[in-house]
Parts: structure tokens; sequence; C-alpha cells
């Protein structure tokens, strides 16, 4: 590794958006606090960026709310209930978060364009020059050794000084559409170096089939890109744009997930697909959930 590059510990994580696929129910509630089985899906990412050895999490949410900084501050009145009652176990996962990582909460301000990037510019002062991991709050692994697939995104970034190293997943050719697909270098001497992510295209037009999902690791060269970058469609600042913008002139390079799965939770449906995905996984629920599928009558 660069000496100039220090060891990466501080994450970003994305939940600024109004989540539109999934009104009204979130109205009220950021969609990353709707549950994956038993707990809320930005619970899950905080839990694997700890275990891939990132010391602090910076949770940019969206202007106004406080939902999010709540759940996860420590409820004294609640704790002492739950003693009380023989429960106090129930949050046993919330405070290993809190004996292992620092947390912030900062909102996405008006200031700024509403778009993915936007969180990563809002961030900036808390990043303070370090490399660090981005991730999207509605994009959820699902591994079979939590933190490896993101270890090993640092590993190549560190290896390699890349401007950004990002997560793919070969998806088939007929869903290639809802995503972003790279474009691999034909003659890089990397492996893996890309070209660009070209977005939603049909698979007739489409470079690959390999879909980005949330899972980044990023130079603090991002910030002086981002500040000249014009806005996209819809006036969105998009991390898509970004990674195009670096690729002309950087090293960037798309890793495919291995020993795991990308599940998207942004919509109802593949939020309830991740809820048995992730229930067929667990050892206590496995057995009654397919059970259950199998009875289910058309």
């Amino acid at each position: 590794m660069n000496a100039s590059r220090k060891k990466i510990r501080k994450a970003v994580v994305s939940a600024a958006g109004f989540g539109t696929r999934f009104l009204p129910a979130v109205k009220a509630l950021p969609k990353e606090l709707i549950p994956i089985w038993d707990r809320p899906s930005l619970q899950y990412i905080i839990e694997n960026l700890i275990v891939a050895g990132l010391e602090e999490v910076i949770v940019v949410h969206r202007e106004g709310g406080s939902e999010i900084e709540e759940y996860f501050t420590p409820n004294l009145k609640l704790e002492k209930y739950l003693k009380k009652i023989g429960k106090e176990h129930l949050l046993d996962s919330l405070k290993s978060i809190w004996q292992k990582a620092k947390l912030d909460f900062i909102p996405q301000t008006g200031d700024l364009p509403y778009g993915n990037a936007s969180p990563v510019m809002a961030a900036e002062k808390l990043i303070a020059g370090e490399s660090f991991v981005y991730v999207f709050g509605d994009d959820f692994l699902l591994e079979d050794k939590p933190g490896q697939f993101l270890r090993k995104l640092i590993k190549i970034f560190e290896r390699y000084q890349a401007a950004i190293v990002l997560g793919v997943q070969e998806v088939p050719w007929s869903e290639i559409y809802r995503y972003g697909s790279v474009k691999y270098h034909q003659k890089g001497k990397i492996p893996h170096q890309i070209e660009a992510v070209l977005e939603k295209l049909p698979a007739e037009k489409a470079p690959s089939n390999f879909a980005v999902f949330g899972r980044f690791v990023v130079s603090p060269i991002v910030f002086d890109s981002l500040k000249k970058q014009k806005l996209g469609k819809d006036n969105e600042l998009y991390f898509a744009d970004l990674i195009n913008n670096l690729a002309q002139k950087e090293l960037v390079i798309a890793e495919p997930i291995k020993g795991g799965k990308w599940l998207t939770t942004g919509d109802p449906l593949r939020w309830l697909k991740a809820n048995i995905e992730f229930a067929l996984k667990k050892s206590d629920t496995n057995g009654e959930i397919r059970k259950y599928l199998k009875n289910l009558k058309p």
C-alpha cells in the first residue's frame, strides 16, 4: 500500500432517499428501517461493515428525519423495562454495534441535489481526506461469511491503488435492463478494470450482464470530481457518472461477488424476496419456510 494512504476506517451509508417505490409505507419511516426478518436492513449493513473492519459509520439521512438516529441511540427507559422482565438480550445486537463502532448521523441538506452521489458530498467534512467505503442503504448482502466481500474490495483497492473499486454481480440477461452494467476494459492490464458503467440498457445493448450494486471503496479524489460534475437526468447527481468520469483517467475496478449474493430491498417485491431468501438461510427457520412455500396453493 502506498504510504500516503491510511488504513480504511470509515464508511458512508446512503439513507437519504424518499423511497418512492415503497410509498405510502415509508411516508413517516425511512425505507432503511423496514426489517429484513428481525431487524432493519440498515442494521445488517452496519453489522456487515463492522465485521469487515470499519470503525466509523456515517449514515447520511434525509433532511428533517431523526428516525434512524433514534433507532441507533440507546433508550435507557426501554433497557430498564427489558431488564425488569428478563428480556434485555433482545437489544444485544444493537449494544454490540454501540460497543464496536462510532456512529455519525448527518442530514443531506437542501443545498445538495437529489441523487445517489450526494450523500458522499454531505459526508465530505467527516471523511477528512481519507479513503472510505460507500454503501447504498437498500442493497443487502447475503454472504456465507459476513464481511468477506467488502474485505476483498478493500484489499484490491489497496493493492492496485485504484480510484474506485466497486462490487458487481452477474445477473440474467433478461434482467440487466434494471441496472447499470459494466463495460470491461479490453486492453486493461489490471484484472476487472472497467471503461464505464452504462445505465439500464436492454440486453442487446448492454456491454455485459454484470450489474453494479451498492458497495464501493473510494479514494478521496472523488470529491474534486463530484464538485465539477454536471447533473444528470432529472437534475440528479449520479454515482455512475462519477465512475465514468474517473474511469477515463484513473483506475476503476469492478469486482464480481463470490461466496455471497446481492439482494436489493428498494421495492416491495424484492424486499419480500430478500426476506424469504434470508429465512431460507437460517437453520432455525429453513424447514418451516420451505414447508410453507411448498404447501402454498396458487
